[in-house]
């Protein structure tokens, strides 16, 4: 029956709309809020937001469920006196006692050896803040996550070109007709990339994906490249080997914009064999072709040779060769032919030689004019940049092996050749970068009482003096960061702190400090003794191990519960924050972008910002850059810091809105109303850079001009792509022996130098398989992350655990029938470490040696405020108890890290297992571990999650 009903909808009048930078993924997307009645109502994405203009994924959305997470923290707690650390009993403490407790302690510790103190920090977003209070507390033993993520994109970048993969670049996408994806997984990158993509395919470009695994961005790529994991470089150079053998490659490129036409001097066995041929100002030397006679290299008038194959005698006698002619020499040879590399790779010879061929055509016959004059570093007028619209991107699956330091920087060679960086249609750099090659920055190598570093504590080193060893050559650092084992460790090595802590090695730290780093469950490898080591007491003195820790998180994760002291943060609506162009900023290609978050939703919890607490720590033990003189704090919170810290006269945390009126953008005074200015913007800002200086920047005079003004670079010189890194080869001079400088005394650091400290790409096996049989152990295993998840973060999230509550064992069917391994049953998986019973899937879109899982589904029973029988605990699991962090041992060498040998990226994805059916009868995951008790003001777990911002509408009418 009809009746005068009006169905009634919300008011709006109760509504406000708040724009933020959101934090459920490292793409840091402008959000769109709606707040009724102090509650989130909705999230959506800012259409007018650089970064993902208007698209927000479930992620973004289900922040709503982040906000309302019974998983908070809501006070500060100190491990109940008397009980064990792990036991999950606490008691609650106030800020003051808590602030006070770890002012005395840490004071303490910075008046007698500061390197007692280990800070190290997990995604946090904010690392310019977190390295600056640790270079000023003095600590060496600072670093973040990137040492177990992704520093080998980073550093494979930074060692070799202007600017990297990860953060640091993108392709032009708007350009690109071949795009090439590497080791990608779909939580990466998400909206601006799905974005990218839609735009590739809607203009025909052709999108290519090298993956084990067709999951996500290979599923609707016009080709899948199913590669045998930590082949990737192998694969490229032999890429590299068809266009050199064919001769398709960027000449003009190369002669202008690289070092391949400098000369290295070729004396097997002196100190200086394999460096830069230098004149009386250090500049390396070419051969001139006008003038048939050595030139300076860097001299803007002459016109350097490749000489491709002919070495030539200096004056004194010696005996060069330009970088070209050892390149030449090197990817001829037959093993890089795809006869011989696609027996290793997996990838049919024809496919490597015609993708090759493909990228090649579009290259040299499909290039990109865009009308515009610009002028070079040497004066020299151009009217139009010419691109060559072939773009790359590659990430985590290429990174996190062994070999992923040579691996990125063969495939970046593969696009230097094509002369495709930063160019139209090309890999072009995000502001601050392009950088120096490496940036010219080197880490802190002493510390001593009371006294801040002299520099940050991670950077580039450029030879063995700049390592951080003491005189015996042993590691300074807990995580042995920048020592003989990992030098151009840029990130630090986080895997490995909790390890080395315990075994004293190289010491005894006193205090560690953890910040988002969820180290007892799945940001370590080898899980289960990582979780011992955390309660381990010393045998002598009765004492643990490592005496204190401090974490500082907003959930109830796993770690949590090994703390002494829990310090809650916030989330992230309820805070201030930057992504600052000092750190991690939001830069698009064409713009220099940064944003802020500021507190949207008032807090209802005992709870502070880390960046709160670090500002006021920093001022309570009298850092000298955030107190004045007479000892008065310089700074009244992290919103005033952020305004008034000046890294230099006009350059602070954010660029935009500065001056004392706030009409000066990039550099200028505090401005006391920037948070205002910023909010008044919907928190981010934007500066799109002029035409002129668009591309080609590390050698385009009139941006390298701006990026001085800005800050972004020291001098306004060119920054030469180097495909050969003289770096690398003084440290592996330094391994074998003749090195004029410092030189390692033990065997294993000598042998892995020699060996991998190649100045050229190369490929090799990772090191764990080169230990492990292959016929024992004959899956390769890896994991990612799912689109619906990042991290660790969202997996107690009630909206994103409706999309995954388990994760399966994913294997190639044809390859699981033949074993008798049926889909949906329960198998076992053994690695040399350890062994796993989990639940498989068979399914086709996977490369048929590789096995792989959804990374970080897999919850301890009782973290994160789950139910203690939720399928996360219960029939999710984890990868890593499968995993060392040490290799494995051999004869008369100490333990080495299984870590990049270079970098000390963490080798998640070297792992190799068997699998084998479970026993009739055998179900669910396994190991198991003991149910975490909830903190005593934590509320019970509910089957359902929900909440309104008002009563429910009912729309029956």
């Amino acid at each position: 029956m009809m009746t005068d009903q009006v169905t009634v909808f919300e008011d709006h009048k109760n509504q406000r709309i708040e724009y933020s930078t959101c934090y459920m993924c490292a793409c840091r997307c402008g959000i769109k809020v709606t707040v009724e009645n102090d509650n989130v109502r909705f999230i959506q994405g800012n259409r007018n937001h650089p970064t993902n203009q208007g698209v927000l994924c479930a992620k973004g959305s289900a922040g709503i469920m982040k906000q309302n997470s019974p998983a908070k923290l809501h006070q500060p707690l100190l491990r109940k006196p008397g009980t064990a650390r792990g036991a999950g009993e606490f008691v609650p403490i106030s800020w003051e006692k808590a602030l006070d407790m770890l002012t005395a302690r840490l004071q303490n510790i910075r008046s007698t050896n500061p390197d007692k103190l280990a800070f190290f920090t997990g995604r946090d977003q904010m690392q310019a803040l977190t390295g600056l209070w640790a270079q000023q507390f003095g600590t060496l033993n600072w670093a973040a996550h990137g040492g177990f993520c992704s520093v080998n994109m980073a550093a494979g970048g930074l060692y070799m070109m202007p600017f990297a993969f990860w953060e640091f670049g993108d392709p032009d996408w708007d350009r690109t007709k071949y795009f090439m994806l590497w080791g990608v997984a779909e939580d990466h990158a998400s909206n601006p990339i799905k974005i990218a993509l839609e735009k590739l395919k809607r203009r025909g470009a052709k999108f290519v994906a090298i993956n084990p695994a067709r999951t996500g961005y290979q599923a609707i790529a016009d080709e899948w490249v199913a590669i045998k994991p930590g082949t990737d470089g192998l694969l490229a150079l032999s890429m590299v080997h068809v266009l050199l053998e064919r001769e398709l490659f960027d000449w003009d490129f190369l002669i202008r914009y690289t070092n391949a036409p400098f000369l290295i001097i070729d004396a097997p066995g002196s100190s200086d064999h394999g460096l830069f041929w230098r004149n009386a100002a250090g500049h390396p030397q070419v051969w001139d072709m006008n003038t048939q006679n050595f030139a300076d290299g860097m001299e803007a008038g002459s016109n350097p040779s490749l000489s491709l194959l002919d070495k030539h005698i200096t004056p004194a006698g010696r005996t060069v060769r330009t970088v070209m002619s050892l390149m030449i020499e090197k990817y001829l040879d037959a093993s890089y032919a795809p006869e011989q590399v696609s027996k290793i790779t997996g990838v049919p010879a024809e496919t490597i030689e015609r993708l090759a061929l493909e990228m090649a055509q579009v290259a040299f016959e499909e290039t990109i004019e865009i009308d515009c004059e610009w002028t070079d570093w040497t004066g020299r007028k151009h009217d139009k940049f010419i691109g060559r619209p072939v773009s790359m991107y590659a990430m985590r699956g290429v990174s996190a092996h062994s070999n992923g330091f040579q691996s990125a920087r063969a495939i970046h060679l593969l696009q230097i050749l094509l002369g495709t960086i930063d160019c139209p249609g090309g890999f072009c750099a995000k502001p601050p970068y392009p950088k120096p090659v490496p940036p010219p920055v080197k880490p802190a190598q002493h510390s001593a009482p009371n006294q801040p570093l002299s520099s940050s504590p991670l950077g580039y080193p450029t030879g063995p003096e700049d390592l951080v060893i003491d005189e015996q050559g042993n590691p300074k650092r807990i995580d042995k960061a920048f020592s003989w084992e990992t030098p151009l460790s840029i990130q630090g090595l986080l895997h490995m702190v909790i390890t080395n802590a315990h075994n004293y090695d190289p010491y005894r730290i006193d205090t560690l400090i953890l910040f988002m780093a969820n180290m007892a469950w799945n940001s370590s490898m080898n899980t289960a003794e990582i979780q011992k080591m955390l309660v381990a007491k010393d045998s002598e003195d009765g004492e643990y191990r490592i005496p204190f820790i401090v974490v500082s998180d907003a959930y109830h994760s796993e770690m949590v519960n090994f703390a002494d002291l829990i310090l809650p943060d916030t989330t992230y609506l309820e805070r201030y924050d930057t992504l600052s162009m000092l750190d991690r900023p939001i830069s698009e290609t064409d713009a220099v972008c940064d944003s802020i978050r500021h507190p949207i939703l008032k807090t209802n919890r005992d709870v502070r910002a880390w960046q709160e607490v670090l500002v006021d720590l920093a001022g309570r033990l009298q850092f000298p850059a955030f107190v004045h003189e007479n000892g008065e704090k310089r700074y009244q919170d992290y919103k005033d810091f952020i305004v008034n810290y000046q890294k230099e006269p006009g350059i602070g945390f954010l660029s935009g809105w500065r001056g004392k009126n706030g009409d000066q953008h990039l550099r200028g005074e505090p401005n006391p109303r920037q948070w205002e200015a910023y909010i008044d913007h919907q928190s981010f800002f934007q500066h799109h850079l002029p035409l002129n200086i668009r591309y080609f920047r590390f050698v385009n005079q009139a941006y390298l001009d701006f990026a001085v003004e800005a800050a972004y670079i020291p001098k306004a010189e060119p920054m030469f792509i180097e495909i050969y890194s003289e770096p690398l080869q003084r440290f592996r001079l330094a391994g074998e022996g003749v090195y004029d400088g410092p030189r390692p005394s033990q065997p294993a650091d000598r042998e892995r130098l020699a060996k991998y400290f190649d100045p050229l790409p190369f490929w090799y096996e990772p090191l764990e398989q080169q230990r492990v049989s292959a016929e024992e152990y004959p899956f390769f295993a890896v994991n990612q992350r799912p689109m619906m998840m990042y991290h660790s973060w969202d997996s107690q999230n009630a909206w994103l655990r409706q999309i995954i509550a388990q994760n399966f064992l994913y294997m190639n069917r044809q390859r699981g029938e033949h074993l008798g391994i049926a889909d949906q049953s329960w198998v076992w998986v053994e690695s040399h470490n350890g062994k796993i019973r989990v639940q498989v899937k068979l399914i086709e879109g996977c490369q048929e040696d590789t096995v792989w899982t959804w990374n970080a589904i897999g919850k301890q029973s009782g973290a994160w405020a789950l139910s203690p029988d939720a399928p996360e605990a219960t029939r999710g699991f984890l990868m890593n108890h499968l995993i060392s962090e040490l290799l494995p041992e051999k004869t008369g060498e100490r333990r080495l890290t299984n870590s990049d040998p270079i970098t000390g990226q963490a080798a998640w994805y070297d792992l190799r297992v068997r699998i084998y059916p479970a026993a009739p009868g055998e179900e669910g995951t396994w190991p198991t571990f003991p149910t975490i008790k909830p903190l005593a003001d934590e509320p019970r777990p509910v089957d359902r999650l929900r909440y309104h911002t008002h009563p429910p509408v009912n729309l029956k009418s």
